[in-house]
């Protein structure tokens, strides 16, 4: 039973953080753009502060769900006399997941940081520079998430 729930923990987290990458980044920026850009801004700044919320919990229990998993598999085998060999599939799902939970904290603590601050001050100019930045690495972690899942149907 804890298999099932670590594996459901760990698929319904990455399933809410890549959709709401995918959402933001090809649904909700593109109709937001009709707005100027203080409206624009303060929008987006309101619904990242919210999702990155809940990604700062989803990313980590993602983490320590597949880190636990590996580390039940690996028990298991040890304690029937095998030797545990991690597969590649394995490997590469949780390298980029690692890397993934890394970049979502620079999004979350640096550049969204950079970006509060400027809404805050009504800098409009560094807001948007800022959310560029913030669109680019939501850009690259929803490509090394989408590789994730791609491994994880394909090679497992």
């Amino acid at each position: 039973m804890i298999d099932q729930l670590l594996k459901l923990s760990h698929l319904l987290s990455v399933i809410v953080w890549v959709g709401g990458m995918v959402f933001a980044h090809f649904f909700l920026r593109p109709a937001l753009a009709a707005l100027a850009p203080p409206e624009r801004l303060r929008l987006m700044h309101d619904v990242l502060g919210r999702f990155f919320k809940v990604v700062l919990v989803l990313s980590t229990v993602a983490v320590l769900s597949g880190v636990w998993m590996i580390g039940r598999t690996a028990k298991a085998v040890v304690q029937s006399g095998g030797s545990f060999h991690m597969p590649l599939s394995w490997t590469v799902m949780a390298v980029l997941g690692v890397a993934m939970w890394a970049i979502f904290g620079h999004i979350r603590f640096a550049l969204f940081k950079r970006f509060s601050r400027a809404v805050a001050a009504a800098e409009w100019s560094a807001a948007g520079v800022a959310l560029a930045s913030i669109r680019l690495w939501v850009g690259v972690n929803l490509a090394l998430g989408l590789g994730t899942v791609g491994v994880a149907l394909l090679l497992n």
